[in-house]
């Protein structure tokens, strides 16, 4: 409210409690006081009332030479988006998703080229990085840890140093001391784990028929999209050999090698000896190539009974020796190392880095009226342990990861 304003109801105030059975006061002059101030105060509101009345105006003509832009509705599905990078790559509604979060700021600023894309909205990239027990095996059950800020940055995670000699606990001793003895000093030793998300890259080729197609074009390249993510993820996780893409299981300083009992066969007795290397306490499982199916649901033991147990119901997986079995299209075929593996993947550490991006290009393919999608992600991923673990005994060993050579 307007000071003056204010001053001139104060003064009326006091002017009307003088005048109340005061015959002493000048009654003329206070009334005459009175009357100006009223006048004065019609002047003051006529003069604001005015004032925000032009303001009024002038943001109503404001507006008219400067409307606000509108805000693009979201895409309706994956097609709508990827017609929108094909062919209006300047829309707004791009620009607004790229604006969405600091993390996607920096495309916008990368542009769209061989080395920039437009990053996939969220619920668009959630469908297509979905994963299930069925699809995918590594990323279900290792811990993962989610892009930060930058999503790309490496990170150093401290770990206890169980390997070799250092045992389960990690260098820490345990003594009984008699009484006025003294007491050991020990403590846990750690070590550095790096993980740094490596850029991965996968393409389709779609008609331009096709991409004009919204909703057939994004389930189409959304679905192969993500099955082409899986197979990536799977092979580097179980085989990768950490130069610019993810350690992998096998070859693992940490893995242990069982020999074969028979080349390019599965025995029995390779399936124990694997059993009894394991690290339990945790969720074993056995992957293993469709090429051992044969070699696996024959098997016996020494009393001639199938080993293998399959579960009538659907999309459950049979199990050996009472752990899970799981398939792999990524695993090596029967007589390769690696073909049968057991492992805990809860020791896989997978580390997330930038969201999937697209970029498209037209003019390798522009005769043939084709139009080239190339989808890229960063991802890395290494066993947490560095060697298997020191038993109890001070002689063998077990690991988490066990690989039959």
């Amino acid at each position: 409210m307007n000071p003056r304003l204010l001053e001139i109801e104060s003064r009326k105030t006091d002017i009307r409690s003088l005048l109340e059975g005061n015959e002493s006061v000048d009654l003329e002059a206070l009334e005459k006081e009175l009357r100006e101030l009223d006048t004065e105060k019609t002047q003051i509101e006529k003069r604001e009332s005015m004032a925000s009345k032009i303001n009024k105006d002038v943001n109503i003509i404001a507006r008219k030479h400067n409307p606000e832009p509108e805000e693009k509705p979201e895409f309706r599905d994956f097609g709508e988006f990827l017609q929108t990078v094909k062919y209006s790559p300047n829309d707004t509604a791009l620009r607004s998703k790229e604006m969405s979060d600091k993390t996607q700021k920096r495309f916008m600023q990368m542009g769209v080229g061989a080395n920039g894309g437009f990053i996939v909205p969220e619920q668009f990239s959630t469908d297509i990085k979905m994963v299930d027990d069925q699809a995918a095996i590594f990323r279900p059950r290792a811990i993962v840890i989610p892009a930060g800020d930058p999503p790309d940055a490496a990170i150093t995670i401290p770990a206890l140093d169980q390997g070799g000699a250092n045992g389960v606990y990690a260098g820490v001793q345990v003594t009984w001391i008699a009484e006025g003895g003294t007491k050991p000093e020990t403590e846990p030793l750690f070590r550095d784990m790096k993980l740094e998300p490596q850029e991965v890259a996968a393409h389709v080729v779609v008609t331009d028929k096709l991409l004009r197609n919204s909703a057939a074009c994004g389930a189409l390249v959304s679905n192969l999209l993500r099955k082409a993510i899986i197979a990536a993820e799977e092979d580097t996780f179980l085989q990768g050999n950490g130069v610019g893409q993810p350690l992998g299981i096998i070859n693992h300083p940490a893995a242990i090698t069982v020999a074969r009992t028979v080349a390019n066969q599965i025995a029995y007795a390779d399936v124990v000896n694997m059993f009894a290397r394991a690290k339990f306490g945790g969720k074993l499982v056995w992957i293993g190539s469709q090429t051992c199916l044969p070699q696996l649901m024959t098997m016996v033991d020494a009393g001639n009974n199938l080993v293998w147990q399959p579960n009538a119901r659907e999309g459950a997986p049979g199990t050996l020796l009472g752990i899970p079995f799981l398939l792999n299209d990524q695993s090596p075929v029967l007589g390769s190392e690696g073909d049968l593996i057991l492992v805990d993947l809860n020791y896989y550490l997978i580390k997330d880095g930038s969201g999937i991006s697209i970029s498209m290009s037209e003019h390798p393919l522009f005769t043939q009226n084709r139009t080239i999608i190339k989808a890229f992600w960063n991802v890395d991923g290494q066993p947490w342990l560095t060697t298997p673990l020191l038993a109890r005994d001070g002689v063998s060993t077990v690991s988490p990861f066990v690989v039959l050579d």
